[in-house]
């Protein structure tokens, strides 16, 4: 597997980073796993667990999904103070900077609709 990938990376020109990469096992047995990994030299990793900044494994119908999104949302408007801005800008950072958080995870997983109009009031009150 790991010539496979090195092959790859001379044919495409992409450096494939081995110290970043992670073995997720389903149904396979501990110890297989834990071997590829020394061989392969990847991290083991778990269901669940983080990709690009979203979670896999995890259930999106549950509110409980949503909640580091919508406190990523509130944090980045605390960060932002509406005194060091004016009403236009302030409202440029809503519309383009801000919703660009949401539309990122809301491409891989079905919303439910209590959070979509939660991150709308979010918005409406800043």
């Amino acid at each position: 597997m790991r010539a496979v990938l090195i092959l790859s990376q001379e044919l495409s020109g992409l450096k494939v980073n081995f110290s970043k990469s992670l073995l997720v096992g389903v149904n396979v047995q501990g110890s297989w796993l834990v071997e590829a990994a020394l061989v392969l030299n990847y991290k083991v990793e778990s269901i669940p667990f983080m990709y690009l900044g979203l979670p896999i494994g995890v259930n999106a119908h549950r509110l409980a999904f949503w909640d580091p999104l919508i406190k990523h949302i509130n944090s980045r408007l605390s960060e932002w103070s509406s005194r060091y801005l004016s009403l236009g800008s302030h409202l440029i950072l809503l519309k383009f900077v801000l919703s660009s958080l949401p539309v990122y995870a809301l491409s891989f997983f079905k919303t439910p609709s209590g959070i979509i109009s939660s991150i709308e009031s979010t918005f409406n009150k800043k």
